[in-house]
């Protein structure tokens, strides 16, 4: 869009010579040239005709309505044309203009060399004398332009590649600073070559020590013009890539940078060189009808040049909207891929119709609004990309802070990104209004004097105060809360009671900085916070009837944090529930049990807490042993197993004081139990329990010692002497008996009976848990 842009600043610019060349009482050559044309019979007359003319049409315009008021006592009210009328009238004007135009060109070049006409009176050999040494001015003072520029490419190139590779600065620093460096290099090279044009005219061509009409018409147009091209060399760039405003390719920015060069030129050289002489050594109908041939040369140059490049500059918006993180500029831009080449048609057209009709008011203000739009949105551009290379790309910190507050710099890298757009929001406000101000569609100086500017203006400076002393809050609460949180500076590791509590109040505090910020900012932009405080008490008095529970599950929170029942990281049972408790806040605690399902456990239906990690805990392990076994040796086996833990390295740390045996605490129906007790230290009762059950079973099995199963004992009963009778057993296997003959078939009557056993009273048989029957047991 700035090439668009600029193109039209381009076109504009042309105008005001075009301007002088229409009006001959207003026009610079003509002054300088005005004895000339009144020593010509032909011009003088023509002079007089136009200024009788003028002052006829001017007193006609101002007797009519003098007239009319006179006879009515009041002025009649002027009715405005409708919209069509006036573009019609304007159409017929231009196209009228035009031919008018047209035809005096021709009449004048008919004129020029028809025998006995009065032009024939033009001294065609001053013509050419005038000519060649204006020719001699021209290509001394381009060569002197040429070779000057050319010994200051080193200077360049060197400007480019420090501000390429440079090692200090941001980039968008270092290539202001190098294109501001080369504007002036080239300015000054400019500069040089008029000067030296100067001394070659005034002291080589012509008389010698004056500088004549001609000279200074093309020196001067060679200084406007060429400080043009600088300017226009400042955005491309096209052989140097460190010195190009633009971010566009070398082939893309030599495109513009030549066809731009030729539109200047041309319009520039035409308009103030070519015209101005014409009308002064030839006619001034043919410097005018000139002048109005070059604006509608540059008008069809400028609208082929739209319609070649449409596509391309359209795709390239396209990808820039696309790349864009703003959504308003984001559509607009997507607005504008679309509906460019209409409104740079749409305006070259403005510019040529404001050349045939009102040169002498229109094209000053036109270029200067051109100029002023082009420098707004390339510093908003330039402003932009500063911000984005200075602040917007990621924050590093240095690794000892980074290893204090490690959060600092992903919340830093969080923050920065959304103030970066809230900033460019502004930067592209900022920028339309200064735009529409150019073009006097907002008066931003007007607005800004009246109050309601004023207080708009001191409203957002209060609320961008407030939201920065609030964030800078937020963020020094919370790197404090973090520095404490950190057991590498923050004075070792923080109790399970202060993660919890700093916790909370980061929590607390985020909210009510929130709370307190909003209030405040809408106090600030003018609205009563008043009721809304009071429909803040009613709705949470509201509230509090209809949530109950909620306000129940809140206050228990409270107690149970001030009494410190629990802490994150705490195995708690809570509820009938008995997990890790992960998450704690004001109403609620979150338990991972130990098949890892996870338990929000509303506080409101807490009545106890057991907590297993306060201070000590103990691992309580009772221990059977068979009735045939000795009681001091089992104890003392239980006590090697304890000595053999306490020189573990892995779990001596663990243990707070020596092994405490309660003794014999039950003698059960298949076993002697015998307790004991491992003071440990909180959360290691279960870890130290487990490896102290292996180490028992280890001594257990080296002294001999059972650990009894249970038992079951059968009883066959019994004859009057107390014997016992034989029972007869039968095995069973998978395909014969134990007496020989095939499994399922009836032993032989006859047989002897080889099965026949005498067992003891007690047969032990494997219960169906493979535990062993309880003596005594039928």
């Amino acid at each position: 869009m700035l090439l668009g842009w600029l193109l039209i600043a381009l076109v504009a610019f042309a105008g005001p010579a075009l301007a002088q060349s229409t009006d001959p009482g207003a026009s610079a050559p003509a002054n300088a040239t005005l004895a000339d044309m009144l020593e010509n019979p032909d011009t003088r007359q023509q002079l007089i005709d136009q200024l009788r003319g003028m002052a006829e049409a001017q007193e006609t315009q101002e007797a009519s309505p003098a007239s009319e008021q006179a006879s009515n006592g009041t002025a009649p009210p002027v009715e405005k044309p409708s919209l069509p009328r006036q573009l019609a009238e304007m159409t017929s004007g231009i196209a009228g203009n035009i031919g008018q135009q047209v035809g005096s060109l021709y009449a004048s070049l008919v004129g020029l060399f028809a025998a006995g006409s009065d032009a024939a009176s033009i001294d065609f050999g001053l013509v050419l004398s005038a000519s060649l040494n204006l020719g001699l001015v021209i290509l001394a003072t381009f060569a002197l332009f040429l070779l000057i520029r050319r010994l200051g490419r080193p200077l360049f190139a060197r400007l480019s590649l420090w501000s390429m590779h440079g090692p200090a600065l941001q980039p968008m620093l270092r290539l202001v600073i190098c294109v501001a460096l080369a504007a002036l290099v080239d300015i000054l090279v400019v500069a040089l070559a008029y000067v030296g044009g100067n001394m070659v005219a005034t002291f080589v061509v012509g008389a010698s020590g004056e500088l004549t009409t001609r000279a200074s018409l093309f020196l001067n147009a060679f200084l406007v013009i060429e400080l043009l091209k600088a300017g226009v060399r400042m955005l491309f760039a096209s052989r140097y890539e460190g010195l190009r405003l633009l971010p566009i390719a070398a082939p893309d920015a030599s495109y513009w940078n030549r066809w731009i060069a030729r539109l200047i030129g041309l319009a520039g050289y035409g308009l103030m060189v070519v015209v101005p002489l014409a009308s002064a050594y030839l006619s001034p109908a043919l410097g005018q009808s000139l002048g109005t041939l070059i604006m509608i040369g540059a008008f069809i140059y400028a609208v082929a040049v739209v319609l070649r490049n449409r596509r391309k500059l359209a795709d390239a918006l396209q990808r820039q909207a696309a790349r864009s993180s703003l959504p308003v500029t984001r559509v607009g831009l997507t607005l504008l891929a679309r509906i460019w080449h209409l409104l740079a048609i749409a305006y070259f057209f403005m510019v040529l119709v404001l050349t045939l009709t009102r040169p002498a008011d229109a094209l000053p203000f036109v270029l200067i609004a051109t100029l002023q739009t082009l420098a707004t949105v390339l510093v908003g551009l330039g402003v932009s990309k500063l911000l984005n290379q200075t602040i917007g790309r990621r924050i590093s910190l240095s690794d000892e802070l980074r290893r204090k507050l490690p959060l600092l710099e992903v919340r830093l890298n969080a923050y920065v990104p959304k103030a970066l757009k809230v900033i460019r929001t502004i930067l592209l406000i900022v920028v339309v209004m200064v735009v529409l101000n150019a073009w006097q569609v907002f008066d931003m100086a007007a607005w800004y004097a009246s109050e309601a500017g004023r207080h708009l203006v001191a409203k957002l400076l209060s609320v961008s105060v407030i939201l920065l002393v609030a964030l800078a809050a937020w963020l020094a609460l919370a790197s404090m809360i973090e520095h404490k949180l950190n057991p590498a500076t923050g004075g070792g590791e923080p109790s399970s009671r202060a993660q919890t509590l700093l916790s909370l109040f980061r929590n607390a505090l985020a909210i009510t900085l929130l709370t307190v910020t909003i209030m405040v900012v809408l106090a600030e932009i003018g609205i009563n916070i008043g009721p809304l405080i009071a429909g803040a008490g009613v709705l949470g008095l509201a509230i509090g009837f209809g949530a109950q529970k909620m306000v129940q599950d809140i206050i228990t929170g409270v107690f149970i944090q001030i009494e410190n029942a629990l802490n994150v990281g705490d195995v708690v049972t809570v509820g009938g529930i008995t997990g890790t408790a992960e998450r704690l806040s004001i109403r609620s605690v979150g338990l991972r049990d130990l098949s890892g399902t996870y338990h929000i456990v509303p506080f409101s239906s807490v009545d106890t807490v057991s907590n297993y990690m306060r201070e000590f805990a103990f691992h309580v392990g009772e221990y059977g042993i068979a009735y045939r076994e000795n009681i001091d040796e089992a104890i003392e086996a239980l006590q090697t197993a304890f000595n053999d833990l306490s020189e573990d390295d892995e779990y001596k740390g663990e243990l707070l004081e020596p092994l405490e045996v309660a003794g014999v605490i039950a003698l059960a129906d298949s076993s002697v139990n015998i307790r004991v007790r491992i003071k440990t230290k909180p959360g290691m009762q279960w870890a130290v329990g487990r490896a102290y059950n292996r180490l028992v079973k280890y001594r257990f099995d080296e002294a001999g010692i059972e650990i009894p199963f249970p038992h079951t004992t059968l009883y066959f009963g019994a004859d009057k002497e107390g014997g016992a009778p034989p029972a007869n057993l039968r095995i069973m296997q998978e395909n014969f008996t134990i007496d020989g003959g095939p499994a399922g078939q009836p032993k032989h009557p006859e047989a002897p009976d080889n099965t026949n056993t005498q067992v003891p009273r007690e047969v032990h048989n494997q219960d169906d848990d493979g535990g062993v029957g309880t003596p005594g047991s039928n």
